[in-house]
């Protein structure tokens, strides 16, 4: 058996039936966004698309930069690049920041009453300003030649997983900027040799988000998650795509 995916599951699957509150994290929701058929085979059949392997490099990164943070955040500083980019605020100092940034067992959470989902997601980091708005923030780390930015269709994954954690800190009662960073971190690929250390361009992209499209989607989700019919396929969905081709095979099983 796959040492990252074991098929078909019996645990962590929707009870139509159930009154207990069905948690789901914002990657389902973005799941779900991207393809209704392959959310609802996994959360109500139990099965998952199979999963990407870990990007060591990136969390490597991520953890370094978490790091580097902390030293500000308990010094209450700011840090260099955000002096570098205008931006006055200070990593912000939280009992539940470790929970918040824990997004396997806990993350922040909150309960949507009207679907009896409970969302959840782990943030990166949260900064604060003078007026008491938190500044949500996210790490990622690529290595490419041309200038990163967020404009790739596929980064629409990115800006919904901000937008989430802006509306998740804003249920919990929190102030909550509009506007929030991605710490974008590009490897150098134009060094002369690599003695064993790779260096990166770091960049702060701001992005303003927008939270209105968060209570259809959970709506949607409920509604998906309650039929017993398995939503249709989505042409431009591979999985999907994959099992059709598959299932068209006259192949020995």
């Amino acid at each position: 058996m796959s040492k990252y995916y074991r098929g078909r599951r019996t645990t962590r699957l929707f009870d139509p039936k159930s009154t207990e509150s069905f948690k789901l994290s914002r990657s389902k929701v973005d799941n779900f966004m991207k393809c209704p058929r392959c959310f609802y085979i996994d959360r109500r059949l139990g099965i998952d698309v199979p999963p990407s392997y870990p990007f060591t490099l990136n969390s490597a990164v991520d953890h370094l930069l978490k790091k580097e943070f902390d030293i500000h955040r308990i010094k209450q500083t700011t840090h260099p690049m955000m002096e570098a980019y205008g931006i006055d605020a200070v990593p912000y100092q939280h009992a539940e920041m470790d929970k918040w940034r824990d997004s396997l067992r806990h993350g922040i959470q909150y309960l949507h009453q009207p679907t009896n989902l409970i969302l959840s997601g782990g943030i990166d980091d949260v900064w604060v300003n003078p007026e008491g708005e938190l500044i949500i923030v996210d790490y990622k780390a690529t290595a490419k030649d041309q200038e990163v930015t967020l404009d790739a269709e596929w980064q629409i994954a990115y800006k919904r997983q901000m937008e989430v954690y802006q509306w998740l800190f804003r249920q919990n009662g929190f102030k909550v900027s509009n506007t929030s960073y991605f710490v974008y971190c590009n490897g150098k690929r134009d060094a002369k040799a690599f003695d064993g250390k790779l260096e990166f361009d770091i960049k702060l992209i701001p992005y303003v988000g927008g939270t209105g499209w968060i209570e259809k989607a959970l709506t949607d989700i409920k509604a998906c998650l309650m039929s017993d019919k398995v939503p249709p396929a989505d042409p431009d969905c591979d999985f999907c795509t994959y099992r059709a081709a598959f299932k068209d095979l006259k192949v020995n099983r």
